[in-house]
């Protein structure tokens, strides 16, 4: 393919793109193929002579789309999705076109800039004070890794990657027993291990991690020769949103000068509607926050904006600087590599700046209050609904329910095969977790172009397949 080949394709391939986004309630929301059945398509070795761009876009429509489960279907009410909004996705095509390598200022100046300017336009636009700045992550796991490294090097006095951790005391991190599994795989990668996560126990409707007994444990820890090196607190907890009470909880921290660390993921978007932080009050006084963008915001993954109260100790922490990374001549500059576990880093802030300026703040802001408008009504109409019990009330557009039916005593199978059946219609996509040791169906509202019929339809599914099923056994 030479340039003017790439001209033409480009074209079609834009029209394609404009026309799957508008026509994607057409297709089944998660991918109804088997395991297997796209492997057994695809030619088990590479073609030895050039293919042409015809076939191979004929074999991606046949072959790729059948096993592509639509993240950005506005009946998408699983997870969190993954949003793409028309305006992140140019701005991508313009990066993947430059294709630079934007690990030093030096590399490409306009995306270090763009970067530092972006995570301060996000940072004012969820309130967050001056004291922060910003990085771009390629995900939550990666910004919480890191800041498990910072806690880990900190409470070490900065010896853990010189020494290694053979001989030193064992580290001790605090978690919510709501928190995300990249908390655990942070702990695994970081070397703490898994016996050193000390998870707390859960009250009150948020499901707040109980400060008291975080304070307890760590008392405990110190007495048995442990050293507590930092608290991660969750705003927005992936299975039903749960949600610390961070003021608590930095006060318990700050007694014992351990690092705060606040994922707020999902649920840290949400920050932009100032009404709605009263949900992590307190984050001023954590040492760093990481929230997703491209979850409920409207630019595609991979973009997660990581806010550091000292980058100086994240710094410390990474930086490795050989002689063919130093930059010279330039004072002051900075290298978001040395802020980024990977050396290598794309140019993330260029869609972020390409969405707020498409979109403005308020249309954003309008967007998410209705998600969250939406996801209580139906909340309130599943619970006026016989059989229906809502096991957590919506924080922001994420609840829990079940079904419970009059023919069924084992409730938590009955939910999985209802989940089960509602995916494999295709109308909708939900998931399933675990409340009170209860099995329940997650729903949440955040796809980008959902709209109250998506969701109002996604109750007459919900209703129409839960009938069914119990009418079967």
């Amino acid at each position: 393919m030479d340039w003017d080949d790439y001209e033409g394709w480009g074209k079609k391939i834009s029209t394609w793109g404009a026309n799957y986004h508008k026509a994607l309630r057409d297709y089944p929301v998660r991918s109804q193929v088997k395991p297997g059945d796209i492997l057994n398509k695809l030619d088990t070795s590479a073609p030895e002579e050039g293919t042409q761009m015809e076939d191979i876009m004929k074999d991606f429509n046949d072959i790729v789309i059948p096993g592509m489960t639509h993240w950005q279907h506005p009946r998408f009410f699983a997870y969190f999705p993954s949003n793409a909004s028309p305006p992140a996705i140019l701005a991508d095509f313009l990066t993947s076109t430059m294709a630079a390598q934007c690990m030093l200022w030096q590399t490409s100046p306009a995306a270090t800039e763009m970067e530092t300017r972006m995570m301060d336009w996000l940072r004012q636009a969820v309130g967050l004070p001056e004291h922060f700045e910003g990085v771009i992550q390629d995900s939550a796991s990666s910004a919480t890794l890191s800041a498990v490294l910072t806690m880990r090097e900190r409470a070490l006095g900065w010896q853990g990657n010189k020494k290694g951790l053979s001989g030193l005391n064992q580290l001790r991190i605090y978690v919510s027993d709501e928190s995300h599994s990249s908390i655990d795989r942070a702990i695994w990668i970081s070397g703490i291990g898994q016996e050193n996560l000390v998870r707390l126990p859960v009250v009150g409707d948020l499901r707040s991690s109980d400060s008291t007994a975080l304070r307890n444990a760590i008392k405990a820890d110190i007495a048995a020769g442990y050293t507590p090196a930092g608290v991660i607190c969750v705003t927005g907890a992936t299975g039903m949103g749960a949600c610390d009470d961070i003021s608590a909880m930095t006060s318990v921290a700050k007694e014992f000068d351990l690092y705060v660390h606040v994922d707020a993921a999902w649920a840290g978007s949400a920050m932009i509607c100032p009404e709605f932080r009263y949900l992590w009050q307190g984050v001023d006084d954590a040492d760093s926050v990481v929230l997703n963008p491209h979850k409920w915001l409207g630019v595609q993954f991979d973009c997660s904006a990581h806010f550091l109260k000292a980058p100086s100790d994240l710094v410390q922490t990474l930086a490795i600087q050989p002689e063919y990374l130093k930059t010279y001549g330039q004072d002051g500059v900075i290298n978001y590599s040395e802020w980024s576990i990977p050396l290598g880093r794309r140019f993330r802030a260029l869609k972020l700046w390409f969405l707020l300026r498409s979109y403005g703040l308020e249309n954003l802001r309008t967007r998410i209050r209705n998600h969250v408008h939406w996801s209580i009504a139906f909340a309130k109409k599943l619970h006026q609904t016989s059989h229906f019990e809502v096991t957590t009330d919506p924080i922001l557009s994420l609840f829990t329910f079940r079904y419970l039916a009059p023919c069924c005593e084992d409730h938590d199978e009955f939910t999985q095969q209802l989940v089960e059946m509602i995916n494999n219609d295709g109308r909708i996509y939900l998931t399933q977790t675990n409340v009170n040791g209860q099995r329940v169906i997650r729903f949440q509202t955040g796809q980008f172009e959902t709209t109250q019929d998506d969701v109002d339809q996604a109750f007459y599914v919900i209703q129409e397949i839960a009938e069914k099923l119990s009418k079967s056994l």
